[in-house]
């Protein structure tokens, strides 16, 4: 079952070979934070050498140059790699580290004394743990412990930069020092006195405060809910999902999208409240949640990933099975190197994905602002306005610039984008040399209804960028829903083409352009550093991004199997599957005709909501004659129906019986990986019927079929029994029980199959 494996002891044994020869390589980025160097932050003492540190090593991209032409090339709409985006497979095989470095680093950070607790599927991270001791050793550098200069803390840091005795260079280290404290990028609480108060006039939710559907409302109202698409939110703690089943119970709303909570690193996924025993606030989780959810409540998921490092989260989002094409990140935090994350901005970028930062809530930039990573080149930066509504619920009305909204010059000085290179030139304060932002922007004003911290909800007393960044995830999905079914893919990184779109004719439709408000950068007309192009205008930016619906919204039936063989007494089923085109997410309800007196047919679900499916149930009593029969299936869906058909075989029950057995018996999978055992049966007694398979207790995560799904008549031979492990499969030993069933005969076999990482 299990594939060939490389051999890691000898690769081992090549790698260690290597370290006594080569010399000292330094990473492509630095670690060491300035209030080090300079002596801003006094040195207490080395860190124990038997201190346990959890370290993520990542290895440099392969072939820079070539992605960074390719990156070029697929969002130019004039190339014919336009939009051809890589998938994970594809970008590990063409800049991904070869899989010869990648074995090499594993076994230089195990002979130092590192124990790996985690590997990627790009080969980009190595997840690792152990004594500080091991980390002097593998990366010839001290950790020291210090004096916070402006906190009341204490922090650990390395004293000079790492090196390592390898062939190759590395890219970074990621857990070396825990200077910065990730925190929320744009979540503030109107404060008792003072310039920022509450606007909140014309929302549904309590107290007239803004709900996450009345954003939809405001900046879309049409019938896309993005269906089809899935969601990521970056989040460096968990949350207590009970505090989003409150907020839909009290805005009388249902979430109907299945949410997951993934630890990327073996971080807590839950967040409990000091009032329940905890010491956990999940209120920025939750409003992430309540945005996205609100601009696009048909997702089919919803993904936060959870971690302790954003090199974990980060490389998580880019490796994921399926991949979320739109992602929101609302944390800042402050790396001492402002390259180290691009790596997997690029990999987005590639595999068309669009990360949303929140510009932070401190008004405009300067160079001291800390943003991070709301300036970064291959993102889309978030600020704020202040926004009025026709009416609760209602349609947008008016927007200005929200006073304390993030916006600027780039404060870690990337360079210009293409892309922004004549909107800057059109803009008297923007730079001409770095990065300018935010590029888009939506309400942020202490308009919204809050729940969190399994405690009483609140009404206009938040507000920020945290809020109008997940709208945007959520809009893109949206945007998606409508690319895929025009042209099956996404929009992918979104950037070049906002920007060509704000500079065309057909700005105004597009965009609320806002030309009022300061958030120390005054709001004008077109491009401006309060607000960049302003909020998005309905269905008209949905349709420049991903084209105008070219086809009428419909819906089309398909069985599998299209024909069901079942001895009289038996059961089958068949799967229904609805694949919908133009935008169409209505419910179908499907039910059947045609079948004979004494065949009981059941659906379940007994509707499908867009693309989706429903499992036919087919009961056959023993009276039913032998024979072929054609069982239409109908979807119906308003005025319109669709169907398809399922042929129906019912067979006499058949004399004798038959064995079943499976080879191996037991074996293994790692997570990403595929393979299959054989089932064979011999049949004795005069048997003569088909038999069918079927399999239970399949772990989640895990897909399996039968090739072929069944053996005709007289069922002796042999099947594939085929799984396929998914990269977030849980690990661990499950038994599979495979069922053969025909001529009214029953047998079992059991395969013992283990997941592993």
């Amino acid at each position: 079952m299990h594939p060939p494996r490389t051999h890691l002891l000898k690769v081992a044994a090549v790698a260690l070979g290597m370290t006594a020869v080569c010399q000292a390589q330094t990473f492509l980025t630095h670690h060491v934070r300035p209030a080090t160097i300079n002596g801003q932050a006094s040195f207490i003492a080395p860190l124990p050498a038997n201190q346990t540190m959890n370290l993520v090593v990542t290895l440099p991209l392969r072939n820079e140059a070539g992605l960074e032409n390719f990156l070029q090339e697929v969002y130019d709409p004039n190339s014919s790699s336009y939009h051809q985006f890589l998938t994970v497979d594809q970008f590990t095989a063409q800049y991904g580290p070869t899989q010869d470095d990648y074995n090499t680093v594993i076994a230089y950070l195990q002979e130092h004394g590192f124990t790996v607790t985690g590997t990627s599927l790009n080969r980009l991270n190595i997840n690792v743990s152990g004594p500080a001791s091991a980390v002097k050793s593998a990366f010839h550098v001290t950790i020291g412990q210090y004096q916070d200069p402006i906190k009341n803390r204490t922090f650990f840091s390395p004293e000079t930069e790492p090196t390592v005795d390898l062939p190759f260079p590395l890219w970074h280290i990621s857990g070396l020092d825990n200077y910065s404290i990730p925190h929320p990028a744009g979540l503030d609480k109107r404060p008792a006195s003072g310039k920022s108060t509450s606007g909140a006039t014309t929302g549904s939710g309590p107290d007239a405060s803004f709900l996450g559907s009345d954003m939809r409302a405001a900046y879309y109202g049409g019938t896309l809910t993005g269906s089809g698409q899935s969601l990521g939110l970056l989040e460096y703690y968990g949350t207590d999902l009970s505090d989003l089943d409150t907020y839909f119970k009290n805005a009388g709303q249902t979430n109907n999208v299945p949410i997951t909570l993934v630890s990327t690193d073996g971080t807590s996924t839950s967040c409990v409240d000091d009032r329940a025993g905890g010491d956990c606030d999940d209120t920025e989780q939750t409003i992430d949640m309540t945005q996205a959810l609100g601009m696009a409540p048909g997702l089919s998921s919803l993904v936060m990933y959870v971690g302790s490092t954003d090199a974990a989260i980060f490389n998580a989002m880019a490796t994921a099975s399926p991949l979320n094409a739109q992602l929101s990140s609302s944390w800042t935090w402050s790396p001492a190197d402002p390259s180290t994350d691009n790596p997997y901005f690029e990999e987005f970028a590639a595999q068309g994905q669009n990360l949303f930062q929140a510009a932070g809530d401190s008004g405009a930039w300067t160079t001291r602002s800390e943003i991070f990573p709301a300036d970064d080149v291959y993102l889309t930066s978030v600020g704020g306005t202040d926004l009025e509504t026709s009416s609760a619920a209602g349609p947008w009305a008016s927007e200005t610039a929200w006073s304390d909204g993030g916006g600027g010059i780039s404060p870690d000085k990337y360079a210009l984008p293409s892309w922004q290179t004549t909107a800057a030139s059109d803009c008297s304060s923007c730079s001409k040399t770095y990065r300018n932002g935010p590029d888009v922007s939506a309400n942020a004003n202490f308009t919204f209804y809050v729940c969190a911290d399994q405690t009483t909800c609140t009404a206009n007393e938040y507000g920020g960028t945290s809020f109008a960044t997940p709208m945007w995830a959520g809009y893109l999905a949206l945007v998606n829903q409508q690319s895929v079914a025009n042209d099956n893919k996404t929009a992918g990184f979104i950037n070049p083409s906002l920007y060509s779109i704000g500079e065309g004719s057909s700005y105004d439709s597009d965009f609320h352009d806002i030309s009022s408000g300061s958030n120390g950068y005054s709001a004008t007309t077109g491009y401006d550093l309060a607000t960049g192009w302003g909020s998005p205008n309905g269905s008209g930016l949905i349709d420049a991004l991903a084209g105008s619906s070219s086809t009428t919204p419909g819906y089309a039936l398909s069985a599998s199997p299209g024909s069901v063989s079942i001895v009289q007494g038996n059961s089958g089923s068949s799967t229904i599957t609805s694949t919908v085109s133009g935008g169409f997410d209505s419910a179908v309800t499907v039910s059947a005709s045609g079948e004979p007196t004494g065949v009981t047919i059941t659906f379940n679900p007994t509707s499908i909501t867009g693309t989706g499916s429903s499992t036919m149930s087919i009961v056959v009593a023993s009276t039913v004659a032998a024979g072929t029969y054609t069982i239409t299936v109908s979807g119906k869906s308003g005025s319109t129906t669709e169907t398809t058909t399922v042929s129906l075989t019912v067979t006499t029950v058949s004399t004798g019986t038959f064995t079943i057995t499976v080879s191996p018996t037991s074996g293994y999978l790692d997570q990403g990986q595929s393979g299959y055992a054989v089932v064979t049966t011999a049949v004795s007694g005069g048997f003569d019927s088909a038999i069918s398979f079927s399999a239970t207790g399949v772990p989640s995560g895990v897909t399996s079929s039968f090739s072929p799904s069944s053996l005709a008549a007289p069922g002796s031979g042999s099947v594939d029994f085929n799984l396929t492990v998914s990269r977030s499969a849980p690990t661990g030993t499950y038994p599979i029980t495979i069922t053969g069933s025909g001529g009214g005969v029953t047998k079992t076999t059991t395969l013992t199959f283990e997941v592993r990482r």
